[in-house]
């Protein structure tokens, strides 16, 4: 059996479907309230909090292979109690600034459960995406409300990947040889600015979406609010504000792990479009 940590989340919902639709090995998702998933049929779900590693007896009892997303609970813990039910292979999504940004504190905290499950005695593969297309969620308020958004380095390019896309490669390293022992960077398929994503989704839904760019030290003080001081300086350095060659590069890893093209923002842009509305 294959367990799906986050199975109602952006990654973990996708995952599902690709793993029950290619029918290749029982799956089953983790979630923390299993009265309100909405899983394929088929699915079996098991309710468990990734916080308290303890809670996950059940749905780690038969499992062999284990998708999990670092930093949504206690990963030591987590990765603890797979190896003792027997799990046998763990996926972990982890994050491309590992390798761009690794004096950053959550590169640091990823790099180190990386380690853990490297250590673990159970196969492994561990993905690094980039920056997710699904992070434009974040405008949705504005665009629904006045159909403009307000961004630091709106001219600034990354190669933002679907979240369908970090599921396909992990689908493919669940379920096909040659995956075990490798870390794959995952981009999208070329870079995009925010002015280019918001003019994506004004094209879905079919108004424009005007841009704003702001300084550093406004986008801080907002963000500040939610993120915390130190959070908000370390998305901001992974927004534009400290970029290198290894952040923008575009890599091909989508397509030769899965054997279709990287999904453009333009697809997510499309796919999601009632979230603006």
């Amino acid at each position: 059996m294959i367990l799906v940590t986050g199975a109602t989340g952006n990654i973990g919902s996708a995952l599902v479907r690709q793993l029950r639709g290619s029918g290749t090995s029982p799956v089953a998702g983790l979630t923390r309230d299993a009265a309100r998933a909405s899983l394929p049929d088929g699915v079996e779900v098991f309710e468990g909090d990734l916080a308290r590693p303890a809670s996950l007896k059940p749905a780690l009892d038969g499992a062999r292979s284990l998708f999990l997303v670092q930093g949504m609970g206690a990963d030591g813990g987590v990765l603890t109690a797979a190896r003792q039910a027997g799990v046998e292979h763990v996926v972990l999504v982890s994050s491309i600034t590992v390798r761009t940004h690794p004096h950053l504190p959550a590169a640091a905290g990823n790099r180190a459960v990386e380690r853990l499950l490297q250590d673990s005695g159970m196969s492994w593969t561990i993905l690094r995406p980039t920056q997710f297309a699904s992070n434009a969620l974040w405008w949705a308020q504005s665009i629904r409300e006045h159909r403009s958004i307000r961004v630091p380095y709106a001219d600034i390019g990354l190669p933002a990947v679907h979240p369908a896309d970090i599921a396909a490669v992990a689908r493919a390293a669940l379920t096909e040889p040659g995956h075990r022992g490798r870390t794959y960077p995952l981009t999208g398929p070329a870079r995009i600015t925010p002015r280019e994503q918001a003019r994506a989704i004004g094209a879905a839904l079919g108004h424009d979406v005007s841009v704003e760019e702001i300084s550093r030290e406004e986008a801080h003080r907002q963000m500040a609010l939610f993120m915390g001081e130190q959070t908000a300086h370390a998305v901001l350095d992974l927004m534009g504000g400290d970029i290198n060659d290894e952040l923008l590069q575009v890599h091909d890893t989508v397509s030769r792990v899965t054997g279709s093209p990287a999904r453009p923002f333009s697809q997510w842009a499309a796919e999601n479009v009632a979230a603006f509305h």
